[in-house]
């Protein structure tokens, strides 16, 4: 033990730069992350505003048997997982078959212009996104209605009032924003493949197809999965803001996802320990599927996150 804390102290001395870097970044984790999480013990209290955290009584798992007896339960939690893993589905092939096709292109002014076009859309702000989407789709005066209004002489359907096509909508209008800047890291990691294995398969004759599939999807593979687990993360996390301003009365039938409904719960009805405890039932579901999707993917391949 004294040999050890010698050693530490050593190392402090000589590094000790190093160390006082350190210093800001750990301080912002501590107040910022870890120190809200004693927060969590609301969602084992009935938390009364006036007698605070520590004063409110203890309630045990009241809340979360709550939640899970619940008629919402069900819907809000198989909404959750069909948007979400849909929305994972889109935006993980498309990304990368763009890569693939853009790293095929030679021209590089032209990449250059492409790269650029379909990157522009990530910085829209998701409440612009939502209002072009509603100007486009408008059953009377968008570019949707007068279209469809032209070529069959009545006006359509109002889209948004249609609970079908609201995963629909939200999970390609999600695709067409940040499809360009999603694929920047395959777009990088294909720059590393050896042009010698291209080199090689073109005198064995494979045609640039059969190099695509061959030489360079295995390339991007290891990356593929390691991002594929990180946002396996985030499958219950579905973002609140785009499915809030896009939910209406017609459609919350199957807009109705854990965050609007930890927001409703919370911030509407003010029950602050029920939605506390259905955000952490959230977090422990996304933290159990990581770490699924991670012991699943070292048993299959080499790649994974530990």
């Amino acid at each position: 033990m004294q040999k050890w804390a010698r050693r530490t102290k050593k190392a402090l001395l000589r590094d000790w730069q190093y160390w006082v870097f350190l210093l800001l970044p750990i301080a912002f984790l501590l107040i910022f992350e870890y120190y809200p999480m004693l927060g969590v013990q609301i969602a084992f209290r009935n938390f009364k505003a006036k007698r605070g955290i520590w004063g409110s009584e203890w309630a045990g798992l009241k809340w979360f048997e709550k939640f899970i007896e619940s008629y919402q339960f069900r819907r809000v939690v198989t909404n959750t997982l069909v948007l979400s893993l849909y929305n994972l589905a889109a935006t993980t092939v498309v990304p990368i078959c763009f890569a693939l096709v853009f790293n095929c292109v030679e021209h590089a002014r032209f990449k250059k212009f492409v790269q650029t076009i379909v990157t522009l859309p990530h910085f829209i702000s998701v409440v612009v996104l939502v209002g072009i989407l509603m100007q486009l789709f408008n059953s009377r005066v968008g570019l949707y209605g007068i279209t469809y209004e032209a070529l069959t002489g009545t006006y359509p359907k109002d889209i948004f009032a249609n609970a079908g096509a609201f995963r629909h909508m939200y999970v390609w209008s999600g695709v067409w924003q940040n499809f360009g800047w999603s694929a920047i890291i395959y777009i990088a990691a294909l720059h590393g493949v050896d042009p010698s294995h291209h080199e090689a398969a073109e005198i064995d004759g494979a045609s640039r197809f059969q190099r695509v599939i061959y030489v360079d999807f295995p390339h991007i593979t290891p990356t593929i999965i390691t991002l594929l687990i990180m946002n396996t993360g985030k499958v219950m996390s579905v973002g609140f803001q785009k499915v809030y301003l896009m939910q209406n009365s017609l459609n919350i039938s199957v807009s109705q996802i854990i965050s609007t409904y930890v927001y409703e719960i919370g911030l509407v009805q003010n029950n602050y320990s029920y939605s506390t405890a259905i955000g952490l039932f959230n977090s422990v579901v996304n933290l159990i599927l990581v770490l699924t999707a991670n012991k699943i993917a070292r048993r299959v391949s080499e790649t994974s996150l530990w």
